[in-house]
Formats: C-alpha cells, sequence, structure tokens
C-alpha cells in the first residue's frame, strides 16, 4: 500500500527535527566552520595561523560532544550517523589538502589519508548492506587523536622558542611535531583498514555458514 500523505508530512517532520536537535546543529556546525578555518589558514601568518588553530579545535572539541549528547539526549538518529563521520573526513582533508601547496604536508601523505578513508568507507557501506555491522576499534580512534593534534600543530605552523626558568630552551618547528604526529597516525590507519577486512571477511564467512 503506497505511504498516505500523513505519512510522508510525517516523515518529513522528523527529519526536519532531527536537523534541529542539538548534537546535529553542532555537526552541520563542524562543517560550517570548515571554510572559515580555511580562511585563515589560507593568510599564512602566525596571528591567522593562532586563530585557524582555535577554530580546528573548537571543530575537534564538537565532535567530541555531538555523540555524547546525542546519546545523553536519547536523540541519536539516521541523519546524525550520516552527517557525524562525514563531518570528521571533510574538515581533517579539507584541512590536510589545503596545506599541500603550503609545504606543510607531503602530497602523498594525505592521497594515502584520502584512499584509506575512501575504501574503509566503501567497506563499511557494503556491510551494512548484508547487515554487518563494524564498529570503529583502538587503532582507528588512536588514528583520529594522533591525525588532530597534528593537524593542529600543523596550522600553527611557526618556530617558537621555548624557555623554562630563564632557560632557553631553544626553538621547536610545530610543523615538524605535527609531520610526526600525521606520520605516526598512517600506521594506526593501515593497522585499523585490516582490522576493518579482517572483521568483514570473518563477518561474510559466520553469515555465510548460517545460511
Amino acid at each position: 500500500m503506497p505511504d498516505s500523505r500523513e505519512d510522508k508530512a510525517e516523515r518529513r517532520r522528523t527529519l526536519a527535527e532531527d536537523a534541529l536537535n542539538l548534537p546535529n546543529l553542532l555537526t552541520m556546525g563542524r562543517i560550517v566552520m570548515i571554510p572559515v578555518c580555511l580562511v585563515f589558514l589560507g593568510a599564512d601568518t602566525p596571528k591567522a595561523g593562532f586563530w585557524a588553530a582555535i577554530v580546528f579545535t573548537l571543530a575537534a572539541l564538537t565532535d567530541l560532544i555531538d555523540g555524547w549528547l546525542a546519546r545523553k539526549m536519547n536523540v541519536v538518529s539516521v541523519l546524525g550517523k550520516l552527517l557525524d563521520p562525514l563531518a570528521d573526513k571533510l574538515i581533517v582533508m579539507a584541512t590536510l589538502v589545503w596545506m599541500v601547496p603550503m609545504g606543510r604536508i607531503p602530497a602523498w601523505v594525505v592521497v594515502l589519508l584520502l584512499g584509506r578513508d575512501i575504501a574503509v568507507t566503501g567497506l563499511r557501506s557494503v556491510a551494512a548492506s548484508e547487515g554487518v555491522v563494524i564498529a570503529a576499534g583502538e587503532e582507528g580512534k588512536a588514528k583520529t587523536a594522533l591525525q588532530m593534534i597534528g593537524i593542529i600543530c600543523l596550522i600553527v605552523g611557526y618556530p617558537y622558542r621555548l624557555s623554562y626558568v630563564g632557560f632557553d630552551l631553544g626553538a621547536v618547528d610545530l610543523v615538524h611535531v605535527g609531520r610526526m604526529l600525521v606520520y605516526l597516525s598512517i600506521v594506526f590507519s593501515l593497522t585499523s583498514a585490516a582490522q576493518y577486512v579482517r572483521l568483514f571477511a570473518l563477518a561474510v564467512e559466520a553469515k555465510a555458514k548460517n545460511r
């Protein structure tokens, strides 16, 4: 039986309510922050880099808050499940791509990380279509944390002199620190990708045996 007009109106109203709940508003705010961060970053000055890092850090904090709020407020939604990982990937990849011509990160790193995310997203989509849910493991969480901290260091991107109790400890170039953290995140990225493939294969085998 075709859906009635009342059913369609109910679905539209529910989607509108989902879009306006606080966790999803925070997630959409994270997407809006992307061009703001890139504008500051494109100015390529220490002051603009500082503000770009502030915007990126606020976006990263909303990533920690929105999922917790959705569960706490019991407003977990399909829209939120779509927007949350999308927002994460958009802000990370947009910022990394933007910093390639600035010389702060090699292009091969961005290509590798982007390719990994596309492959894993495709794998999880296929798994979901087969009724298999593959949750993020500890490797994936470590990868995300290292990337976020590393990108903040890359955004700030200028040498700073450190001193302690009057002693000059020398200059620390945060670009080098950020690169090392992003390089380390690659190890966890590839490890977590291999874990996704292994879990997917096990789930497919188990489903085939149960048929």
